[in-house]
C-alpha cells in the first residue's frame, strides 16, 4: 500500500443504521479496585486517603523489586496507576495523577514488568520476520476465538465478554498516546487508524459504544471498569502493557508494534467470534462489534505494516528492536491469557477471579 492510500480507509456505509447511543448503567468513573496484595494495598489506601501529595514511604518503590511481574498485585497495582491517565475513580483527586510518590511506585513497577517482557520475548531487530510470525496460523489452530466458534458454551462467551471489557471499553485510547511522538506519514497514517477506531465522526460507531452494546446484549454490566475485580492478572497485563508502551516515549516503536500485531490478528479472529455468537443465538448489537473489525481491520493491518512501521523505520531505524518487542510481547501475553481461558474452561471452571451470575454449578472462584 502505498503513503496516498493510507488514509483512505474504510468507513462504515452512509446507510448503515445508528445505533443508538444507550445510557450506560454507570455513567461516572468507577471506584477504586479491591486490593489483591501489599503494592495494590498502598496505591489504593493513598487514593481513597484524600488528595496528594502521596507519602513516599508508604508507596515503597522498593517493594515492587521482588514482585511477580505477572501476578496479580503487581499488575492490578499498574493497572490502577495508569486508570487515573484514563477515566480516573470516583472520589479519587485528579492529582493523584502526577504525584511525585505514586510516579515513583508506578516506575518500580513498570520496570519489572518491562524487563520481564524483553526476557520472555525472542530478541532481534527483523521486524518483517516478526509480522511474517502472526500471517501464517497453523492449520489445527486451537485457541480462544476456535474454540468459542465450534464449541463454545453461552458462559464462556460472556465470561470472555467480560474480560475482553477492560480493554474494549477503552479501545484505541491507549494507542492515542503515541500520535504526539511519530512525524510525517506515520503519524498521518496511525491518525486514519484512530479515526475509524473512533467511529469516523459518527459516535455510534465508536468500537467502545459498539462493545458495550455486546455486553447488553449478551446481559453483562456494561458500565466502564465493571469488571475488573473480576478480571485475573493475566487479562489486566494486556492491557498495562499498552498503556506502558503509549505512555513512555522511549517505547514508541513498541507500541506501533503492538498496534500492527493486534490488527493483524484481529480480523480472523473476529470472524471466528462473530460465527460463534450467531451459533448461540445473540443479537445483531453483540454481532456487530465483530463483523465491524472484520473488514475493518484488515485494511487497517496494511496500513500499519507499510504505512505506519515502514515511515517510522524509515526515520528511525534504530527502533526496529523495540517494534519487534511490541509483537512478540503482544503474542507473549495473549498466549498467557489464552492458555488461562481454554486451561480454566476445560476444567468446568471459571477464568475469572468470581464467576458471572450464571456461571455453571461447577464453576468456581479461582485466584490464581
Amino acid at each position: 500500500m502505498t503513503a496516498p492510500h493510507a488514509i483512505a480507509l474504510r468507513r462504515a456505509p452512509t446507510g448503515t443504521p445508528a445505533t443508538p447511543v444507550r445510557p450506560r448503567a454507570r455513567d461516572t468513573a468507577p471506584g477504586p479496585p479491591l486490593p489483591r496484595g501489599p503494592l495494590s494495598q498502598a496505591v489504593i489506601t493513598a487514593l481513597r486517603a484524600g488528595p496528594p501529595p502521596g507519602d513516599p514511604a508508604l508507596l515503597p518503590a522498593g517493594a515492587a523489586a521482588s514482585a511477580d511481574p505477572y501476578g496479580e498485585d503487581l499488575q492490578l497495582a499498574l493497572h490502577t496507576c495508569y486508570e487515573l491517565h484514563y477515566q480516573g475513580f470516583t472520589g479519587v483527586d485528579p492529582d493523584w495523577e502526577w504525584d511525585p510518590a505514586l510516579l515513583r511506585l508506578r516506575g518500580a513497577l513498570e520496570t519489572v514488568f518491562l524487563a520481564a517482557l524483553r526476557r520472555d520475548t525472542p530478541g532481534g531487530t527483523d521486524v518483517q520476520a516478526a509480522l511474517e510470525e502472526l500471517l501464517v496460523e497453523p492449520v489445527d489452530a486451537q485457541g480462544v476465538s476456535h474454540h468459542l466458534r465450534d464449541h463454545g458454551e453461552r458462559w464462556q462467551v460472556r465470561e470472555h465478554a467480560a474480560l475482553r471489557a477492560i480493554y474494549h471499553l477503552k479501545e484505541a485510547d491507549p494507542h492515542a498516546w503515541v500520535i504526539p511522538r511519530l512525524r510525517g506519514r506515520a503519524k498521518t497514517a496511525l491518525v486514519a487508524v484512530e479515526n475509524d477506531e473512533f467511529g469516523g465522526g459518527r459516535p455510534e460507531m465508536m468500537h467502545q459504544g459498539l462493545y458495550a452494546g455486546l455486553l447488553d446484549d449478551l446481559g453483562l454490566d456494561s458500565s466502564y471498569g465493571a469488571h475488573v475485580d473480576a478480571a485475573p492478572a493475566v487479562m489486566l497485563a494486556t492491557v498495562n502493557m499498552m498503556s506502558l508502551f503509549g505512555l513512555r516515549r522511549s517505547l514508541r516503536g513498541a507500541l506501533v508494534g503492538h498496534f500492527a500485531a493486534a490488527e493483524i490478528t484481529t480480523a480472523p479472529s473476529a470472524r471466528r467470534m462473530a460465527a460463534a455468537l450467531q451459533r448461540l443465538g445473540a443479537g445483531p448489537r453483540a454481532r456487530l462489534f465483530y463483523t465491524e473489525h472484520i473488514e475493518a481491520d484488515a485494511v487497517h493491518e496494511q496500513v500499519l505494516r507499510h504505512d505506519v512501521i515502514g515511515a517510522l523505520l524509515d526515520a528511525e531505524p534504530d527502533l526496529a528492536g523495540d517494534v519487534t518487542l511490541g509483537v512478540r510481547a503482544t503474542g507473549l501475553l495473549e498466549d498467557r491469557l489464552a492458555a488461562r481461558l481454554l486451561g480454566s474452561w476445560g476444567a468446568g471452571r471459571s477464568a475469572l477471579r468470581r464467576p458471572l451470575p450464571d456461571a455453571p454449578a461447577g464453576a468456581v472462584k479461582e485466584d490464581r
